[in-house]
């Protein structure tokens, strides 16, 4: 166990915050093992992946657990669907990468989104019109309570929009140590109609795409939209998109003809990074932060300098503007702590 640790390298805004104490676990005994020691049972736990989801206001006065619990296992259930585990410490695109190379379909909508296996169900992480959720089986977690370790279904993690169990009442009281995912080995069901996968296909010439290559366009789509966190700190999508009712939309609509959304039933789903956009962010720097000149919905670490506080101050602002002008009230999707 180390004292006054950095946790600089371990959060993508590259944010200086330290933490009173740092450890890193390699097996779900050693974790176990750490929870039971009287120097760490008083003490504020936080549990570090990725980062990508991490924003560091402060120093953290307890320990930081590092997890690097790897492993992926595979189980054929018949001629078309595989159960594959991994993990809580896999990246979760190498993991993608690594199904993908095996013919396993299912995650390739959700190529390159940053951080690590454990993380992907806290939030239901999803993109171009596929959720963890959609293939998602069970987790195990460990019970920071009992030190038990117990198995959360589909139904008991109660995934909404970036949202879960561990993000609600459970927030603070499980640890996620491995993920268990069903995909498919042949008949892949492909989704290539959400946002600009299928104009990426035809820009790449292919009419009658495999998943390896909706990862391709998904890949380049991303990396044509989002800063590379290793290049310039950001945590990817800072806001959720918010959910508005129809009516509320249809007013706004008369006021706002242009304005985007995606409806569903009695509500309707608003681009958060147009409403950053209309709102003159998009570009805008203040300090040494920013909103990305090509997605108003990623702040950057402009300047690779900035505090936590910082950057929170500057979501503040952007939320306020929303708000002023739209009557909407933007939710950070970045973990501030």
């Amino acid at each position: 166990m180390q004292e006054n640790f950095s946790l600089k390298p371990f959060n993508t805004f590259g944010v200086e915050a330290k933490a009173k104490y740092f450890i890193e676990v390699n097996s779900v005994d050693e974790l176990i093992e750490t929870l039971k020691s009287p120097n760490t049972k008083s003490l504020p736990l936080i549990f570090i992946g990725g980062g990508s989801n991490l924003l560091f206001t402060q120093d953290f006065d307890g320990l930081a657990i590092k997890l690097n619990l790897k492993g992926i296992s595979e189980e054929i259930l018949n001629e078309n669907e595989v159960l594959v585990t991994a993990k809580a410490g896999e990246n979760w695109h190498e993991f993608v990468l690594f199904c993908l190379n095996k013919n396993y379909g299912g995650l390739e909508n959700l190529s390159l989104i940053p951080g690590n296996v454990g993380t992907s169900p806290m939030q239901n992480i999803g993109a171009y019109g596929t959720e963890i959720k959609d293939i998602f089986v069970d987790c195990k977690v460990l019970n920071l309570e009992t030190l038990e370790v117990e198995t959360f279904d589909l139904e008991k993690c109660r995934f909404g929009y970036r949202d879960s169990i561990f993000k609600q009442e459970g927030k603070g009281k499980y640890v996620i140590l491995e993920v268990r995912f069903k995909l498919t080995t042949k008949n892949h069901s492909m989704k290539t109609e959400y946002g600009a996968i299928q104009s990426e296909l035809e820009n790449l010439g292919i009419k009658n795409p495999a998943i390896q290559d909706i990862s391709k366009a998904v890949i380049n789509i991303r990396q044509s939209k989002l800063p590379d966190p290793k290049k310039i700190g950001n945590a990817g999508s800072f806001f959720k998109n918010p959910t508005i009712p129809l009516i509320q939309f249809e007013n706004l609509k008369k006021q706002f003809p242009n304005i985007q959304g995606y409806p569903n039933g009695e509500f309707v789903k608003v681009p958060a990074g147009w409403l950053i956009e209309q709102c003159g962010w998009k570009g805008k720097q203040i300090g040494n932060v920013a909103s990305h000149q090509l997605q108003a919905l990623v702040i950057v670490n402009a300047t690779g300098n900035a505090t936590g506080k910082e950057i929170f101050d500057f979501s503040t602002m952007i939320i306020d503007s929303v708000k002023e002008k739209f009557a909407i009230e933007l939710e950070r999707e970045v973990n501030i702590l």
